[in-house]
């Protein structure tokens, strides 16, 4: 298993972000792929700025991301500001 924080900026705001986030249909992608999110939130100092950390096996999160990111990007993720760090307890 790795867990993955990914840090990003929005183009809409974090409510209408999130909805998308946790609706049924990603949700549901994220339990078929072995995903599991531990946090999800915006910066107390940026609203826009949101932090998103995941555990799943090895590569599938990562896998994920590159697999959607049109409808990522229809969240209102701004792709291009993406950050990820994976961490792995080896």
């Amino acid at each position: 298993m790795e867990t993955t924080i990914w840090t990003f900026s929005l183009s809409v705001p974090f409510t209408e972000w999130v909805k998308i986030y946790d609706s049924e249909d990603v949700t549901n992608m994220h339990t078929s792929a072995g995903i599991k999110t531990l946090f999800r939130g915006n910066s107390k100092d940026d609203p826009s700025q949101v932090c998103a950390v995941q555990q799943a096996p090895i590569g599938v999160a990562q896998k994920l991301f590159e697999e959607n990111k049109d409808m990522i990007k229809g969240s209102g993720h701004i792709i291009e500001s993406t950050v990820v760090k994976t961490y792995t307890e080896n």
